[in-house]
């Protein structure tokens, strides 16, 4: 009975979530009592087809999905620590850690970055007793660079004022600590301390889509709403962590976004989206096979307004399968966006190259990594005078004139942001001597590409600096990849030593007459 009460509530608070309220009453024009205007109509509430209203039907999902689990999940730093760590306070910081990392981020590329940060803050006050520059620099090319700081930021709240203490419910987790939205609280409640709440992400929405034929814009927050219901009401209450846990590994490894492996989905009999598929399909494979082949019957939804059915104008696409679920709005646009940057040389100790590198503001995109001097370029802006825009910024950090015509053009680097198509014109300029930074400009430091590529840079300027690199590299042999007969020596060597680095004014000096 007890299940059959929690369905029921389940369906009910998916009624009441899409409930609106009365528009106000309007006043006569006399200004007597006030007119009462009729309430908007309520929307119509889902139907069965998409809810989960049999307990004997979601016991048995649950069992064959933890059986699954059981015997395919993968082996993940992450779940070791969480199903080994007695202390449930460093359980739930190993687990926090790596659902901020996994977020918009591959499970092959976290791996190495979450062992890493394991290793050297093992703990909540390892990790607040950090500084922001450390975080950054393990932190640089795992993207959305605020996430980290996000997350010390709330290591260090949870110090100094939890007295050390992490939060025990999902709801607190998601009160009390700064960057914890409702899916992070509810993964880590769930996994470190067996709360029984589901969770929604990016493979949970598709795998409860296509079990349940939603078809609405699953990206819409009255429909993200329904399928916290829905998370809820299915989740295992004897191991939640390990549940939420299973139903993101089906999306992750057989419910994936293009060919599914519907064949060995440990939860196909209940999936309503297969089920229509072989509805289409039986005709033809009666007709194959010469005798009626029994397919459970999928119930069309019927109803006028369903918030969860696909609109009219998007009817099924056969060709399509399972994969017509989940349906999303047209993904926005991302914003395209130039800027110059500069690799400025010079030779440090032993003559080495160094370049110069220069911190961005604390707040914003990349807030607070280190790039080469850059400045943001207009769309039109003609080559000569972004070169002269480039100049005078460069010499605003140097302290000293900057030719616009010594700056060498590389070429482009084009870097994707989640929201910005970002187009790097990349410059170069070496300088000859010593040269005193303005220690009234943002931080700025001389490096070797050895610190360079310690340091907290983003993706994007190692690519600006990789492409200088393959620059350097083609004008210093420009023979090279080109066909000639083995032993044949390359001509026109110059009087560079062999072993020689070229800086970068060398190696762009036009070549001498012979």
């Amino acid at each position: 009975m007890s299940q059959l009460r929690a369905a029921a509530a389940a369906a009910g608070g998916l009624r009441r979530s899409g409930s609106r309220a009365a528009p106000p009453a309007r006043r006569s024009r006399k200004g007597a009592s006030p007119c009462k205007a009729a309430p908007a109509p309520a929307p119509a509430p889902p139907s069965s087809r998409h809810l989960f209203g049999d307990p004997a039907e979601t016991e048995t999902l649950r069992r064959n999905l933890l059986a699954w689990y059981d015997r395919c999940k993968r082996d993940l730093p992450w779940r070791t620590r969480a199903a080994t760590e007695p202390d449930a306070d460093r359980r739930a910081y190993a687990v926090w850690v790596s659902e901020i990392m996994l977020q918009q981020t591959q499970v092959a590329t976290v791996i190495d970055y979450y062992n890493r940060w394991m290793q050297k803050w093992p703990t909540l006050q390892a990790l607040a007793q950090a500084s922001l520059e450390e975080v950054n620099e393990l932190w640089a090319g795992l993207g959305y660079y605020s996430r980290g700081k996000r997350l010390q930021e709330a290591a260090r709240k949870v110090m100094s004022e939890l007295a050390g203490r992490m939060p025990r419910t999902a709801e607190d987790l998601q009160k009390l600590l700064p960057g914890v939205g409702r899916y992070t609280a509810a993964a880590i409640a769930s996994i470190s301390y067996g709360q029984a709440t589901g969770v929604v992400d990016g493979n949970v929405i598709r795998v409860l889509c296509r079990l349940r034929c939603i078809g609405a814009d699953s990206s819409s927050p009255a429909v993200i709403d329904r399928l916290w219901d829905l998370a809820n009401a299915l989740v295992d209450r004897s191991r939640p962590g390990d549940f939420n846990q299973a139903l993101m590994e089906l999306g992750a490894t057989v419910c994936v976004p293009k060919a599914p492996l519907c064949g060995e989905c440990p939860v196909k009999q209940h999936c309503r989206a297969r089920l229509r598929v072989e509805k289409e399909l039986a005709p033809a494979s009666q007709k194959l096979l010469g005798k009626a082949t029994p397919v459970p019957d999928v119930e069309d939804c019927g109803a006028g307004g369903c918030p969860l059915c696909p609109p009219a104008t998007e009817p099924w696409d056969s060709s399509l399968g399972v994969t017509n679920f989940p349906r999303k709005a047209a993904k926005k646009q991302p914003r395209v966006a130039r800027a110059a940057t500069c690799v400025l040389e010079r030779r440090g100790c032993h003559r080495a190259p160094e370049y110069l590198i220069v911190q961005r503001p604390s707040s914003g995109l990349l807030a607070g990594l280190w790039e080469f001097p850059s400045l943001p370029l207009a769309q039109d802006l003609q080559e000569e005078k972004q070169r002269e825009a480039l100049a005078e910024h460069l010499q605003a950090w140097i302290g000293q004139p900057v030719v616009a015509g010594d700056l060498q053009l590389i070429g482009e680097v084009i870097h994707i942001f989640s929201h910005i198509h970002q187009t790097y014109v990349v410059y170069s300029l070496s300088l000859d001597g010593d040269v005193t930074l303005d220690p009234a400009s943002s931080p700025s430091r001389w490096v070797t590409e050895e610190e360079f590529l310690a340091s907290a840079v983003s993706t994007a300027m190692k690519k600006v600096l990789k492409t200088c690199e393959k620059q350097r590299e083609k004008r210093s042999n420009p023979g090279q990849g080109s066909k000639r007969k083995r032993g044949a020596k390359a001509q026109g060597t110059g009087s560079t030593g062999p072993g020689t680095q070229l800086s970068l004014r060398a190696f762009l000096r036009p070549p001498t007459a012979p």
